[in-house]
């Protein structure tokens, strides 16, 4: 391990990865803790600690410390936090440089409770970036151009929709309409419509197997099991593409009203670049069959996804530490240039 290594934090609301300078991506975990309620110790974080959501006993809860891109537990993240960097940093090294994504609209108290946590978790110095310019970077875009690039970053908490010029965000805005909503819509959908009660990550493999926001050519089908409400017993259903459509249009309409509404308030010079060059779609809820589709035909502009759009953030994060020098100290948020 090399003394005073530096290190960038995607802090997802869903996943966590950490890219370490001259190495690239080296750990990809859920956003998940389980603690013992009782003596309030932590028995799992990551990938194991996600297989128990939804399966512990009364004295164990597996939770998720962020909420909508933001820390909703203190205490928890940090311990997260310090769990990751240990594991990444090894035990015997010198306090690393760090720099987290956070979403594009967070208040000061947000980004101060981030840098505390990174701080106690045993980081040397935090900077912060915002997401659609470390998803940006990390889709390959040379934000320091004078030319504009529109974003749409879809993680588990938030959808970052920006417009990005000169290293800086000119227009954004920040959603709370994301991966961890499509999980929850359909869920309420199957609820409703089949009194059938299906867990998070059934409603997930739902989403990533047969969700689309655009309608599928061909119809695809898949067998869940779940809950019946009325006999209190387990039962296996099919759930289908079209009935995953009419789960997520609300979603995608709430979407589409977003990248509307950032393009209305961009520029006429940004807008004819945005029209010249494209929407990029970066983060794992932008995988949502469909989607770009959708934004295409709503907006008249070529919608790209992003190649390894579940990486692209924590890439950028990574790659924005070559020019920490560059970075406003202290309460760092943006890059002043690139």
């Amino acid at each position: 391990m090399v003394f005073g290594q530096d290190i960038g934090i995607d802090l997802g609301t869903a996943t966590i990865l950490v890219y370490v300078k001259g190495k690239g991506i080296v750990l990809r975990e859920p956003s998940v803790v389980a603690i013992d309620k009782n003596t309030n110790e932590v028995l799992a974080v990551g990938q194991e600690a996600r297989k128990m959501l939804g399966r512990t006993p009364g004295n164990i809860v597996a939770l998720r410390p962020l909420r909508d891109g933001v820390i909703s537990d203190y205490t928890i993240t940090e311990k997260m936090l310090k769990y990751f960097i240990g594991k990444v940093c090894g035990k015997f090294v010198f306090a690393p440089k760090t720099m987290i994504c956070v979403p594009s609209c967070v208040t000061e108290v947000e980004k101060k409770a981030v840098i505390d946590a990174a701080t106690h978790a045993g980081a040397k110095k935090v900077f912060l970036i915002e997401e659609p310019i470390a998803a940006a970077i990390g889709a390959g875009i040379d934000i320091g151009k004078p030319y504009g690039s529109m974003i749409v970053d879809i993680g588990g908490g938030t959808s970052d929709i920006a417009v990005i010029s000169l290293g800086g965000s000119v227009r954004s805005k920040s959603l709370k309409i994301a991966g961890d909503r499509f999980d929850e819509a359909i869920i309420r959908y199957i609820k409703k419509t089949r009194n059938i009660v299906v867990g998070e990550r059934t409603a997930e493999d739902i989403k990533i197997n047969v969700g689309c926001m655009y309608p599928k050519t061909v119809e695809e089908k898949m067998c869940v099991k779940g809950r019946d409400i009325a006999s209190g017993l387990p039962v296996e259903i099919e759930v289908t593409s079209e009935q995953m459509y009419e789960a997520l249009s609300e979603c995608a309409e709430q979407l589409v009203d977003g990248v509307h509404a950032v393009l209305e308030e961009t520029p006429p010079e940004l807008s004819a670049d945005i029209s010249e060059r494209g929407i990029y779609i970066t983060g794992g809820g932008g995988l949502v069959c469909g989607l770009d589709k959708l934004l295409e035909e709503r907006t008249g502009i070529h919608v790209m996804v992003a190649d390894d759009a579940v990486s692209c953030v924590a890439m950028g994060t990574g790659k924005a530490l070559n020019h920490i020098d560059m970075l406003e100290t202290g309460n760092a948020v943006k890059i002043k240039k690139f």
